[in-house]
């Protein structure tokens, strides 16, 4: 049997469904920094597509790794990373 947390309403409209593509042939790790209360940080593989929640007023950071180091290359609101 499967359990399914689903927050109430009001803290569901809050959040957006974000995709975030990596078109790029470098590995990069994807970070929101400007939201105190939202830890979001993963890698995301060359080609590989990702869905995340996040607030209305976070920013998704992206670092493109280059040998030993992470550039930041990108912000992106979030609102424009919106799928319906």
């Amino acid at each position: 049997m499967a359990l399914i947390f689903a927050p109430p309403q009001t803290q569901r409209s809050l959040k957006l469904l974000c995709c975030y593509v990596n078109s790029t042939r470098k590995i990069q790790i994807l970070r929101i920094a400007n939201v105190s209360y939202c830890h979001f940080e993963r890698v995301i593989f060359s080609g590989q597509r990702i869905l995340f929640e996040a607030p209305r007023n976070a920013h998704l950071e992206i670092h493109t790794c280059d040998m030993c180091s992470a550039i930041l290359s990108d912000k992106i609101p979030c609102d424009r990373l919106r799928i319906d």
